[in-house]
Parts: structure tokens; sequence; C-alpha cells
């Protein structure tokens, strides 16, 4: 059964995931290659995404993969026979216990390991792409229109990366259009962003307004290009790509770092080390759910739709609980309130299911009265 479990979870894992990459990947293709940045990039970027994409998968890879599993044990007798030969629920259940112990620890690994490091490296390199502007901007003898209202040109790149004879036409501004020209230019990078230093060469302002021209002379002016990118405003660091040591280690100065409440670096923490007890438990729940229904002709079909129902309250309690935290990081215990939940459900469907005949005589007993 163990073996089962496995193979159908690496089954519906591969399914899920490849559904997730390629939503994403889509979007990603059509964001870098607009920006003018190659393939390998691409497949760098979604090498960066794949653990954060796996660990959201996972709880209902293994859920999936047990509910079908039971179902065609079901459907097939032979849980059925496993029963009348004297197997006991909780003696079924083991192989069940010891396929959520192995999500448990893969989706640790995920969590704790993987998730962070990969979502650190990956904004880091957004950061690095966003802030190259030689892939978009650097395009000699064409007229780029970088931005609503923008229009760049370079005649010429030298390889020692000057650009000569530049033109740039400002129109954002409704009653004014700013164009300047240079003979040189040279692009630098500093901490606000991208700066364009044009060298020799001449400012002109048309007031639209009044039909008024002012033109300024300058021999060198620093123009901020930051704003042709449009890119957006990120932390440095955010809270997934803190590691849990130093989560749990410097809570304070990390939750000072990001600027956010003590709460929320709390929550953070706990919610990985909850996140994969609660993927086990989508096995446990799910597999006990559906050995309730015994043996149908009809199938275990409410079972299922039972199940799916628990995990899904399971979710919204994660949920409930995750803002009481954040506000109150004292309150940290509640975070483990779906794990006893889950742990409390799966062990009272195993008990019911390991009697079945007596519930049956009960509900009888109480129809004929």
């Amino acid at each position: 059964m163990l073996s089962q479990l496995l193979v159908l979870f690496g089954f519906f894992a591969l399914v899920l995931v490849s559904v997730y990459w390629v939503n994403r990947a889509v979007v990603l293709f059509d964001q870098l290659i607009a920006n003018g940045q190659n393939a390998i990039v691409f497949l760098e970027f979604t090498a960066l995404s794949l653990p954060t994409v796996i660990r959201l998968v996972l709880p209902m890879s293994t859920f999936a993969a047990t509910v079908y599993v039971t179902n065609r044990l079901s459907s097939e007798s032979e849980l059925t026979v496993m029963q009348a030969t004297g197997f006991s629920p909780w003696r079924l259940a083991r192989p069940v216990f010891l396929f959520g112990v192995i999500i448990a620890v893969m989706m640790s690994i995920l969590t704790h390991f993987l998730v962070p490091s990969s979502t650190a490296q990956l904004s880091q390199r957004q950061k690095e792409v966003t802030e190259n502007v030689t892939a978009r901007l650097l395009t000699e003898g064409t007229f780029l229109h970088p931005g609503k209202g923008i229009t760049f040109y370079i005649r010429e790149i030298t390889p020692g990366g000057v650009l000569k004879d530049v033109f740039i036409s400002d129109r954002r501004q409704r009653n004014e259009v700013v164009t300047y020209t240079a003979a040189k230019a040279y692009l630098v990078n500093d901490d606000d962003g991208p700066k364009l230093v044009m060298v020799d060469g001449i400012s002109q302002i048309l007031s639209t307004s009044d039909k008024r021209l002012f033109t300024t002379n300058f021999s060198d002016f620093a123009y901020d290009i930051s704003s042709m990118i449009h890119r957006k405003e990120t932390v440095s660091r955010g809270l997934p790509h803190v590691s849990t040591y130093e989560l749990l280690t410097q809570t304070d100065a990390i939750a000072q770092e990001m600027n956010v409440g003590t709460g929320w670096v709390v929550e953070e923490v706990h919610s990985r080390f909850t996140q994969p007890l609660t993927g086990a438990l989508a096995a446990i729940v799910g597999f006990a759910t559906l050995l309730l229904g015994g043996y149908s002709r009809f199938g275990i079909w409410k079972q299922i739709v039972i199940a799916f129902v628990l995990l899904i309250v399971l979710e919204m309690i994660r949920n409930a609980v995750a803002d009481p935290v954040r506000n109150d990081a004292d309150l940290w215990p509640l975070m483990y309130l779906p794990v006893l939940v889950g742990s409390g459900l799966g062990v009272l469907l195993l008990s019911l299911s390991s009697h079945p005949i007596r519930l049956r005589r009960r509900a009888t007993s109480r129809a004929t009265a």
C-alpha cells in the first residue's frame, strides 16, 4: 500500500507542478523576453520558483494519492477482505502514517531550507535583471519607447561603453515637452537606480500652453532613467527569504529590519513547522474518512466529499489563527491549533471505523423505534 501511495503521489505531484509551472512560465516568459533577456535567464527564474510551487502542491498531491489508493482498494474489496481477516483500522493506517511522515520530512526540507534560499536568490536575480537596462535600452540606431510619453535614441555604442549622440524626449508632463540631446553619455548605477550621465548637450523645454521654448546648454547632466523601466520597489529581503534559524534566534532584530511587528516574524517561523504537519494530516484524515464508508458498489464518493470538506475546514482554521498571532506574538501556540484539530479528527475517525457494526446497529435500532 505504501508503494502505491508513493507512486500515485509522484504522479499527482508531477501533474500539479506542471500545471502551476506552465501557468507561471507563460507570464514569466513574456516579461523576460519583452525585457530583452535570453532563455538562460528564463530557465534560471523558473528553476528558482519551483521549490515554492512544489511546497504548494504537495498537500494536494498527498490528499489526491490517498483518496485514489483508498478508493481503489475499497472498490476492489481489498479493504473489506483485510478487515475480515482481522486487520483493525489502526493496522490498516500504518502505511498511511508512514506515508505522512515521508511527506512531512519532504515539506520540512522545502519550508526550512529550499524555499527560503531559492526565494532569496530569485529576489536578488530579479533586482539584478531589473537594474540591468543594457538589454532593454542600449540598442543603437533605433527609436525606443520604454515608457508612455518617452522616446529614447542612441546613434552608436562604442566597445568601451560610451553612448554617442543621445536623444531623449519626455512628454509625460501635460503642459510641457522636455528634450535632451548630448554628444555622448555614460550609464552609471547607484543605490537610487541607474542614471544616464550626458556630456556636452542641451535641454529644451517647450511649454505647450503658451508656446514658449527654454533652452539650456550643459557640460554634464545626470538623468534618472529608472522610471523608464518601471521597476517595482522591492525590499532587499523579506520574511520568506530569511532562514528558520535566523528567525528563531534574531526575532526582534529581523522585525526591526523588515519594519514589521514581532508577530509577523513569529507567524512566519511557526508556519514553517505547521505546514509539514498539516501536509501529513491530509493523508491521515483522508484515509480515516474514507475508511468509514466500508464497501459499497456505489463507491465512497460521500466520504471523499466529507474528507475534502474537513481539509477545507482545517485550512480555514489555519488562516483564522494567523492574524491574531501577527497582532500578538505571545499567541504563537494558536498556530498549532489546526494540527491538534486534524490529529483529533484522525483519531476520532479511526476510532469510529473500528466499530462499524455497532454504529449500524444503533442506526437500525433508531430507525425501527
